[in-house]
């Protein structure tokens, strides 16, 4: 390099540390430029004044969290569940193949007498590490699992988390790899924590040939970094980090931090970030790289320090470290992860923990105290939920010292039933919100965890998506000619430009498809205006999801909070039989201490008081919620909730069906495939459902058409939909509107346009088009009952989650009422049946 190269390089790293010293954000660019930081420790060198630099930051996050000087471990067993594994790493010893192993995975016995060895010294914590969906490559693993009754690796994982729980009161740790959303959900409940390795951004390393993660499906970057995702959005502690020297370059091991740093702010979920050094090792593809060389080691975790910033808990392995203790401590970490006094490290069995005595004495003489922590970091468990299942609640509190969060050192694990909450359900909180919401409004605009519980909403900004194609006059002129002649095809993608510009339309064009789809009103569901007479019965507004547009959940402690018992659901369904009601709407939050039973319990307790009611209940959400929580699968519980005598459910929690606005309007909710899977699955039970869109928020009309065209393939491929009712975003109270993100809701002309192309794009498919007058009021209903729409809803009787957003158009209606609305759009009106089924006369 030239005298002149040589100092441009150093013109940039004198300007990135002045930068990092400053406090000021780094860039990609300028954390690469830190990365190659070199020279002596403890004299004038880059590399001093960087660990100098993050070891101030890591002291300043210690302090703020109330633990200064203070480095944590975690004292734990490590179960290698399985060594069998569908990917082929090429730097992994602890994969392997059938034959080298006694058998494919430990019997639960075999783990439980890990578990109990290690809660005999003292331990708390429970790794489990196993490969990736082993039986996906492996006949012997599939024919393993099947012999003792397991669908897959991770149903016999969650049976072994949950015997460790009650057999010794050890907490799990659970390291299976890839997960979904769905599998999030279905292994929270069973473990305080979890985790996965991010180890590198650098999709190259995976996709050419010869790159240490080629051939291992699991290991793509796009699909890690959709895990860190859906963890946030289930809301799992969850450990992840990066591996170093593997081949990626400066500038890539920069962007992995700053990946994981995007997660962070957004979901708040990251309890701890490895940064890990390579280790060759013998008889795998790469035993020839050289190792992570330890001041590069070093400069990672300190410029790790520098990016993820003073709240990350950043950990590097001890036994990798050849004992250079005091130089990663140097370089700002403040957790040596989790050391075993009973078992090796199965991943790196050649490098023993070290005694946990040495490494006291190490810490201490770096200036700190070593403490032990759970496997959940004191800041979730202290939290609780909604971090923590109800269920594990009295596993943790008997470990955790209270008041710091850290591990108990004194208490030691006992097996605890593993069960659900006492009790069932019972009458607390504003019971009387459905009724004083008309009257005395909500206690305050906002919950009180407004800032916290929807992640970072700078970070939430950057995901809106961009805006759709500006229409075009001819493709509004061939649209308008489709909707007259053949609607449906509409959705097909060779029509996309003509059907975008349709939602778009305005004036004469707006006028034009207005009549076209009241023209198709008439022919698919005549002129009758139809309406149910129904109540709508919210039996806990309790919710932890996070969902950014609700403005209903709330925390239990929260002043509007409430739940309903059995028999006030009860009474409230029979008071609505007495003035004729034929449906109950029963739906809540995603309370955390609602036990997985609650919901049949909620039919049975309606049919037992009025057998004749029809009980329309429960979202998608709230189904596959249940079942994860239940460990069923989806299709089982709704089997159980239709032999309790569950008849419908609402097609509700759709929002728009597409993942990049669902991910920024519900942080949390469940993803597009798994409302998809919870539908069609009741279809195919005889369980028939309403469909849904929300829309008017951060979305455009290319989401609005994406979403037709997903209701219109579920309808081709049962017939379960029973009507298609468009919902108007309302802003007022709702947290992303609030916080300056979603728009106020939509246009008058949006409104008309969705209703008009609601009717168009699912002629011949959805005959039933209903408006929410709720949302609209009463002059809008009228108008949109002009212009396609041919049901009115219900007369509701109470109706909270409108309300508490901000809807100014009351929570109930009289049939009176409902009849003038419809006798104003100039109509005849009559009464229905949920599934749209004539009233018999005197009902």
């Amino acid at each position: 390099m030239t005298s002149e190269g040589r100092g441009t390089e150093n013109n940039a790293m004198r300007r990135a540390l002045r930068r990092a010293a400053d406090g000021r954000a780094l860039d990609v660019t300028e954390a690469a430029v830190l990365l190659t930081a070199r020279g002596p420790i403890g004299q004038p060198s880059a590399l001093d004044d960087l660990l100098t630099t993050a070891a101030a930051v890591r002291d300043a996050g210690l302090a703020d969290a109330g633990r200064p000087g203070v480095i944590t471990f975690s004292k734990k067993v490590f179960i290698p569940l399985t060594r069998l594994c569908r990917d082929r790493c090429h730097y992994c010893t602890f994969a392997t193949v059938p034959h080298r192993l006694p058998a494919e995975y430990l019997e639960i016995e075999e783990v439980l007498q890990i578990a109990r060895e290690g809660a005999r010294q003292g331990c708390k914590e429970a790794l489990f590490t196993l490969g990736d969906r082993p039986e996906e490559r492996w006949p012997q693993a599939r024919r393993w699992l099947d012999e003792r009754g397991y669908d897959s690796t991770l149903s016999y994982l969650r049976a072994c988390a949950i015997a460790v729980l009650e057999e010794t009161g050890l907490l799990p740790h659970l390291n299976p790899g890839v997960l979904s959303w769905a599998e999030l959900q279905r292994l929270k409940p069973v473990a305080p924590s979890m985790g996965m390795m991010l180890e590198t951004t650098a999709t190259r390393l995976w996709s050419e040939p010869g790159g240490p993660h080629f051939g291992s499906p699991d290991k793509e970057p796009a699909v890690r970094l959709r895990v860190l995702e859906d963890a946030g959005r289930v809301g799992v502690p969850f450990t992840t980090g990066i591996l170093i020297g593997i081949g990626e370059t400066l500038d890539e091991r920069a962007e992995s931090l700053f990946a994981i740093r995007r997660a962070m702010k957004e979901y708040g979920h990251i309890q701890e970030v490895i940064v890990q050094n390579f280790r060759a090792k013998p008889d795998t593809a790469m035993r020839g790289m050289p190792d992570a060389e330890l001041h590069d080691l070093a400069a990672t975790i300190a410029v790790a320090r520098l990016v993820l910033g003073p709240k990350a808990r950043i950990q590097a392995p001890p036994n990798l470290i050849d004992e250079e203790y005091a130089l990663l401590i140097r370089a700002g970490i403040d957790d040596w992860g989790g050391v075993s006094p009973v078992t090796p490290d199965h991943v790196n069995p050649e490098r023993p923990w070290p005694a946990l005595d040495e490494l006291a004495e190490q810490t201490k003489a770096a200036g700190f105290v070593l403490r032990e922590r759970l496997t959940i970091y004191p800041e979730y468990a202290r939290r609780g939920v909604p971090w923590l299942d109800a269920r594990l609640t009295p596993h943790v509190e008997a470990l955790m010292e209270h008041g710091s969060g850290l591990a108990d050192e004194a208490a030691r694990p006992v097996g605890r039933p593993w069960q659900e909450p006492d009790g069932g359900l019972e009458d607390s909180g504003r019971t009387d919100l459905f009724a004083a919401i008309d009257t005395e409004g909500r206690s305050a605009d906002r919950r009180g965890d407004f800032d916290t519980v929807y992640g970072d909403w700078s970070e939430v900004a950057t995901r809106v998506p961009q805006s759709a194609p500006e229409r075009l006059d001819g493709d509004v002129h061939s649209g308008l000619a489709l909707a007259a002649s053949d609607p449906a095809s509409l959705l097909d993608p060779a029509h996309e430009a003509a059907a975008l510009a349709l939602f778009n339309a305005d004036g004469p064009a707006l006028e034009e498809l207005v009549r076209i789809a009241d023209d198709l009103r008439r022919e698919a569901a005549g002129d009758d205006i139809t309406y149910v007479i129904n109540r709508n019965i919210n039996f806990s507004n309790v919710c932890y999801v996070g969902c950014r547009f609700c403005a209903f959940a709330q925390r239990e402690r929260d002043a509007d909070a409430y739940r309903l018992s059995y028999e006030e659901v009860a009474d409230r369904a029979e008071d609505a039989w007495r003035v004729g009601a034929t449906e109950v709407c029963m739906q809540g939050g995603i309370d955390p201490k609602l036990p997985v039973g609650a919901y049949a319990e909620l039919v049975r307790a309606v049919k037992a008081r009025v057998p004749g009611m029809h009980v329309h209940a429960f979202s998608p959400m709230e189904v596959v919620t249940a079942a994860s929580k239940a460990g069923v699968s989806i299709r089982d519980w709704l089997t159980q909730l239709k032999e309790a005598g569950l008849d419908t459910i609402p097609g509700t929690a759709a929002e728009i069906l597409d993942d990049e606005v669902r991910w920024v309007l519900t942080k949390g909710k469940l993803p597009t495939s798994a409302w998809v899977e919870v539908v069609t699955t009741a279809h195919e039970l005889g369980i028939r459902s309403s469909s849904t869109m929300m829309y008017g928020h951060v979305d455009h009309p290319g989401h609005w058409l994406g979403h037709f065209r997903v209701l219109a393939g579920i309808q081709d491929r049962t017939g379960g939909f029973t009507e298609f009712v468009a919902l108007p975003f309302v802003h007022h109270s709702a947290p992303i509107y609030l916080a300056g993100i979603a728009r106020p809701g939509p246009t008058w002309r949006d409104n008309r346009a969705v209703h008009a192309m609601a009717r168009v794009l699912l002629h011949g498919r959805i005959a039933n088009i209903q408006c929410s007058w709720v949302k609209l009021g009463d002059e809008g209903t009228v108008a949109m009952l002009r212009g396609g729409a041919n049901d009115l809803g219900g007369t509701l009787m109470e109706e909270t989650i409108s309300r508490m957003a901000g809807s100014e158009h009351g929570s109930a209606r009289t049939r009176e009422e409902l009849e003038s609305i419809g006798r104003a759009a100039g109509r005849p009106v009559r009464q229905r049946t949920t599934v749209y089924g004539s009233v018999p006369a005197g009902a």
